[in-house]
């Protein structure tokens, strides 16, 4: 069967990480968003998936490359163009992007199912297509109920009896949603959707085709299916699914590493002596790490591998990404370190550089050179550590 992973979006929720990396490439636990969602399309019997892209478009490629080590077939519809030497983006829309592929190729000549590259799920896609196909849909939706209060960050759907859409909003006020039942980025399309799609613009899934597609009264359903759905879609978003993941509370999502005591996982090639430092789970650290003595670490808390964790710091319940040091003085409390950004859980976020505090935290690749004051905190830090 053949699928579609939306990923030409530029993830404007998620900065100022998708400043540096494209939302499905965005790691949880140290694993790209996306090479689960490629898993699960794969153990649902999708063997031929299309990927677009755009925002920072070779990183997905380079690291997925033509899906065979995935065991699928995968090919990639890039949206934009070189302009004196650099890519520049230019997406045309979750609905564009999958007409321009059926204009390029013809490649979806059967049901198939398209999903957001930046949420984890366990969808049984079996029965979802079942459905489909009973209902003689053009499109079918996976929906889940929410709390009224969070109806506006999403595309909410009204359905008659037989699960028939009847109406469509696109991020309403909690006051004006005709129902909590959402749309969950995840579809089964027929081939025939297409006639709705206009070629060579822009054009949206959920603000445009689905509209369309009641205005016109098109055999349009939606489906409420029990799984699993962690959406990464906002910093908040990504804050709350790391903190899941390293709890265990994803539904077979594996922690990296060994368990090396309850609630601490840590990779292989780590520098440090556990017995002296004070650990409290859940924790997960990447290999090839320092943890120096004296070091407390209190969960949950995801340490990237590369990491250096200097003698006596504190590191609590914080996201860091690989190669970051944190120095002797430090005191991280809440905080996610990606690259040079130091972010809250709240998404308000400062540069490592610009707000001067390099010398607490910064890329453990650097080649430390501190003024002799400062040189003899972080000894005295070392020796009470000791």
């Amino acid at each position: 069967m053949k699928a579609m992973i939306l990923a030409a979006g530029k993830g404007t929720r998620v900065r100022p990480i998708t400043n540096v990396v494209p939302k499905p490439m965005i790691p949880l636990l140290g694993k790209p968003v996306m090479e689960s969602i490629l898993e699960q399309l794969r153990d649902s019997g999708f063997d031929e998936i299309i990927v677009n892209t755009s925002h920072l478009a070779p990183v997905i490629q380079d690291y997925f490359r033509d899906g065979s080590h995935f065991g699928v077939q995968i090919a990639y519809s890039f949206e934009g163009r070189l302009i004196r030497g650099q890519l520049q983006g230019e997406a045309l829309g979750s609905a564009g992007g999958m007409k321009r592929i059926q204009d390029f190729s013809g490649f979806f000549d059967d049901t198939f199912a398209v999903l957001c590259g930046d949420a984890l799920v366990d969808v049984d896609f079996q029965q979802a297509v079942k459905f489909h196909r009973e209902r003689g849909a053009v499109a079918t939706i996976i929906l889940r109920d929410v709390p009224r209060e969070e109806v506006f960050r999403y595309g909410v759907v009204a359905t008659d009896s037989t699960g028939k859409i009847t109406q469509f909003q696109e991020k309403p006020s909690v006051e004006h949603a005709v129902s909590t039942k959402i749309n969950t980025g995840i579809y089964i399309f027929e081939p025939s959707v297409f006639n709705h799609i206009p070629s060579g613009c822009s054009f949206d899934i959920g603000s445009e085709l689905f509209p369309a597609l009641v205005r016109c009264g098109a055999p349009m359903y939606g489906v409420e299916l029990p799984f699993q759905w962690v959406d990464i879609g906002s910093i908040p978003d990504y804050w709350e699914a790391s903190r899941l993941a390293v709890s265990g509370a994803i539904r077979g999502y594996a922690i990296p590493g060994r368990e090396v005591m309850p609630g601490v996982h840590v990779g292989i090639n780590v520098g440090w002596n556990p017995a002296r430092c004070t650990l409290r789970g859940p924790i997960m650290i990447g290999g090839s790490c320092f943890i120096g003595n004296g070091a407390v670490i209190e969960g949950p808390t995801v340490i990237g591998a590369g990491c250096v964790i200097e003698p006596g710091a504190v590191v609590r319940e914080c996201i860091l990404a690989d190669y970051t040091r944190v120095s002797s003085v430090a005191r991280l409390d809440h905080l996610l370190v990606f690259g040079n950004q130091c972010i809250q859980p709240t998404g308000e976020h400062f540069g490592i550089e610009e707000a001067g505090v390099g010398w607490v935290v910064d890329d453990a690749r650097i080649q430390q050179e501190f003024a002799p004051e400062q040189q003899e905190l972080f000894q005295l830090a070392r020796e009470i550590a000791d």
